[in-house]
């Protein structure tokens, strides 16, 4: 099985910064522990997995390629395209932002 290395966009750094802060803020240093912990077996997976993702927003909003997974236990999917020789993550967001504006926001491209 082929792992192909993760590597998130400036902007979804600052989506998993927000979410940490949100919960430490809320007073919740576990919560924030559980989150990284949930988002890096969810990279794991897309590292070995990425065409597992939905695909139901890339046809609805023309990105192609654009694939979302959740993350287990907390209320966040994680939205990427995989590429030839990585996985580009895109956005790491709540699912209750409004997600199509979210991922049609300009942003800088994958480092």
């Amino acid at each position: 099985m082929t792992r192909k290395p993760v590597v998130p966009r400036e902007q979804a750094s600052r989506d998993i910064d927000r979410a940490i802060a949100w919960y430490l803020d809320e007073g919740s240093g576990r919560a924030a522990l559980g989150f990284v912990d949930a988002l890096e077996h969810a990279f794991e997976h897309i590292a070995r997995h990425p065409g597992t993702g939905s695909p139901r927003l890339a046809h609805e909003l023309d990105l192609p390629g654009l694939r979302s997974g959740p993350l287990p236990r907390y209320p966040y999917l994680v939205f990427y395209v995989e590429q030839p020789d990585f996985v580009d993550v895109w956005r790491v967001l709540h699912g209750q932002r409004d997600i199509p504006q979210s991922l049609q926001e300009p942003g800088p491209s994958a480092a």
